[in-house]
């Protein structure tokens, strides 16, 4: 286990992940992404940087195509020049960057950007969608939409604190792996981002996620963005890939 990461560790299986915070310098906004999955639909992804987007995308079609194309295949993380990031665990990343354009609040961004997405209509389990943004220097904020009992989308925003050294997580699930697997409750949690690098924090979330002997183990991808406060633009960016075995 990784005491920095405890609240990560504890969790079997915590589906997607998102981290958005401050590195201990104080000098660069980060953005985690993390994939962990059961099925072979979900493991048959990796985490690749095209362009202005890091997507997860196919390492196996023929194993894809036993699952939903359209909650499997999306940009993760997608930055947006001189404004900031976006973040999310499907295609609603693309509104959201959008939206970065239109505010300078994150909370707002969330908000108006995720208006009219729901739940993921994959019951019984019904993901929920997590989010995040960053703006250069200015915020960050987080959001998860569940379903509620009820059967409509309960949305939650939360603005996160930056403070050096320290992020925000949210996940998918709440981290026992059993079906229907539960999802996510309460607040996002606070870890400690204590690596000074984009790779030294990428492998810490990935050794976080490490099955205890005996168990299955369900890592997909992590990609871990450091960007800079100083020089707009500027992004580190590292990715573990456990399938296809590449790091980068």
């Amino acid at each position: 286990m990784t005491k920095n990461l405890e609240n990560l560790s504890s969790r079997e299986y915590p589906g997607r992940v998102i981290i958005v915070g401050q590195d201990k310098t104080g000098d660069n906004m980060v953005v985690i992404y993390a994939i962990t999955g059961r099925s072979p639909s979900s493991q048959a992804r990796k985490l690749e940087l095209e362009e202005d987007a890091i997507w997860a995308s196919p390492t196996d079609e023929e194993a894809l195509k036993k699952g939903n194309r359209d909650l499997l295949v999306y940009p993760a993380i997608l930055f947006v020049p001189a404004r900031g990031i976006a973040v999310s665990n499907g295609q609603q990343t693309s509104d959201i960057g959008s939206h970065l354009l239109k505010s300078q609040n994150p909370l707002e961004i969330l908000e108006s950007a995720l208006f009219q997405w729901d739940f993921e209509p994959d019951g019984p389990i019904f993901t929920p969608r997590i989010s995040g943004c960053v703006l250069s220097g200015k915020g960050a904020a987080l959001s998860i939409i569940r379903r509620g009992s009820d059967g409509s989308s309960s949305r939650n925003f939360y603005e996160v604190p930056l403070v050096s050294g320290r992020g925000m997580m949210i996940a998918t699930y709440r981290g026992e792996n059993r079906n229907p697997v539960p999802s996510f409750t309460g607040e996002p949690v606070e870890v400690e981002i204590h690596k000074k690098r984009a790779d030294g924090m990428a492998e810490a979330v990935y050794d976080a996620l490490a099955p205890e002997p005996g168990k299955k183990d369900l890592r997909v991808s992590v990609a871990c963005v450091y960007s800079s406060k100083v020089s707009a633009g500027q992004n580190e960016i590292y990715i573990i890939n456990r399938k296809s075995g590449t790091e980068e």
